[in-house]
């Protein structure tokens, strides 16, 4: 397999002996790297006599040496074809957009320029339209995987999500958004990014949804800063790499421990997604996600409303407590005080400490330890309440966040939190969950729509689940120890509720007659909702 070697380095700002210098040094040292890769501003305002002796043939450059464009209309004199040429021996300008594949088999798109605010776009900036042609002529590729190396002057909007701290640069406000959805598409291995003035390597990502897609290859981001700078902050870096064709597939795809979720998960997901109908001898892909019953011969249906044959089924009793319960409904030692609602195999009941006033549990009246334990008719009743309960709060302006622990707990409590629709959107809630988890290496994972957590979860299996009232689902699945307040955590922090002194319940439960006196104020506004009063 051929390994390249390969220099890529920030913003030159016309300090061609800084840098030919520096590079120089490092092959004396350490041996001829194949190319060296330019991004952010190549040219500076004042470089007009140092670069005539390149431009004349007096001086060379010690590497093949690949320029991006002009990101101002003070350097685009130096750029005299816009589709790529040869500035000066041993240097190459690219071009304003387009894929290089070297004799390597190594494929370098790249993209000059900065992301237009006008219309149309200057020169020196590109349009959307510039980003779909570029996306185009690669995803039109039989069997395109992505490409090994991405080149953009501006970072991608939002590349520090989930991530590690880019310092002073904000990510949410820095960079384009066009070469944050280049980025979503191309799936580059390695991206290089500049004009920023710092560098910033951040953690690889993930290039597929986990339980959804089949593993892809990750991607590194890397932002470089300027040639020479007084902070000496990094501005050349050296790596090897094998082009993504000559690859074994399972040696590309290896995921690093330090992985992270894909920042550019929104884009991604809005995306339209185009999906063939299943041909009529197959069966719809969500058919075969987690199917832990087909060693029995039998396939378990997906969608959730088959859950048995045309036969009815015998109503399964559930498995008595070992000891006394907190929560089985018959039990003395329920607080009944809290109980707001009672169906006819689930009821609610305010949370003892909640986050909120109206933080309320769904639980089964009788003893089951998780949701993958539940039988159909009390699944039925829990789902009741799950909508009754999102008209309920969305009339109050609210979304639920709705969690479980199946982990050192005994009788299943579905946990519901409201969020106010003002504070924050759906996503933001996802993404605090997932950043919070990776904080704390837990493998927070998106699983598919429409499909249920008895699909990637056999009984008793210790895991941690979290619903939003779109039904979107996150999932954990418990290896070893699991810190017990993770859920009220997230939503106490500053990203979501702000009230990080409410983290643990036992620091707020009330006064038994100020809990009654609130479980008769939740009564009283979810009676219009509560469908146990008509059924």
């Amino acid at each position: 397999r051929a390994v390249s070697r390969r220099l890529a380095c920030g913003d030159v700002e016309g300090r061609l002996e800084a840098i030919f210098g520096r590079v120089r040094a490092i092959q004396a040292k350490s041996g001829r790297f194949d190319m060296l890769l330019c991004v952010g501003n190549f040219f500076g305002s004042t470089c007009e006599a140092e670069w005539a002796e390149y431009r004349t043939g007096a001086k060379k450059a010690p590497i093949p040496t690949y320029v991006l464009g002009a990101n101002s209309q003070d350097t685009l004199s130096y750029f005299p074809d816009a589709s790529g040429c040869e500035l000066a021996e041993n240097i190459t300008y690219l071009g304003r957009r387009g894929v290089y594949s070297g004799c390597s088999g190594l494929q370098i798109a790249y993209l000059s320029g900065t992301e237009a605010q006008e219309q149309p776009a200057p020169a020196h900036s590109f349009s959307a339209k510039d980003v779909a042609e570029l996306k185009t002529s690669l995803l039109a590729t039989p069997n395109f995987r992505g490409v090994d190396i991405l080149l953009t002057s501006p970072w991608p909007r939002d590349v520090g999500t989930f991530a590690n701290s880019a310092g002073e640069i904000d990510t949410k406000k820095c960079g384009s958004k066009l070469v944050s959805d280049l980025a979503a598409s191309l799936k580059p291995r390695y991206h290089f990014a500049a004009l920023e003035k710092a560098y910033y390597e951040r953690l690889p990502y993930r290039n597929h949804m986990v339980l959804q897609e089949t593993p892809q290859h990750v991607t590194r981001f890397i932002a470089l800063a300027d040639v020479g700078n007084t902070s000496k902050k990094k501005y050349l870096y050296a790596f090897s790499i094998v082009p993504m064709s000559s690859m074994d597939p399972a040696e590309l795809v290896k995921q690093p421990q330090d992985v992270t979720e894909n920042p550019y998960r929104k884009l991604r997901k809005e995306a339209p997604k185009s999906k063939a109908p299943p041909c009529a001898e197959e069966e719809p892909a969500c058919q075969f996600f987690f199917d832990l019953n087909k060693h029995q011969g039998k396939k378990r249906p997906s969608d959730g409303k088959e859950r048995g044959d045309s036969q009815p089924k015998q109503a399964k009793k559930p498995p008595q407590p070992t000891g006394p319960c907190w929560f089985c409904l018959a039990s003395p030692e329920v607080e009944k005080h809290l109980v707001v609602s009672i169906g006819t195999h689930c009821y609610l009941a305010l949370a003892k400490g909640g986050l909120s006033p109206d933080h309320v549990l769904i639980l089964p009246i009788g003893h089951y330890q998780s949701v993958v334990d539940l039988s159909s008719e009390v699944l039925e009743e829990v789902t009741k309440y799950k909508a009754a309960l999102k008209e309920f709060f969305r009339s109050k302006g609210k979304r639920y966040v709705l969690f479980e622990r199946n982990y050192r707990s005994q009788h299943l409590q579905l946990q519901v939190v409201p969020v106010p629709l003002d504070l924050c959107t759906s996503e933001d809630i996802k993404e605090a969950f997932i950043a919070q988890a990776q904080e704390q290496q837990i493998e927070l994972l998106e699983i598919p729509e429409h499909s249920d957590i008895a699909q990637v979860a056999q009984p008793g299996t210790p895991y941690f689940y979290v619903e939003l009232d779109t039904g979107e689902k996150l999932f954990h699945r418990i290896r070893g120890r699991f810190p017990l307040q993770f859920g009220r955590c997230v939503l106490a922090s500053e990203a979501l509720l702000a009230q990080p002194q409410r983290a643990d319940w036992r620091q707020c439960a009330a006064q038994r007659p100020e809990e009654a006196a609130q479980a008769r104020a939740f009564r009283r506004e979810f009676e219009p909702f509560d469908f146990s009063l008509r059924d």
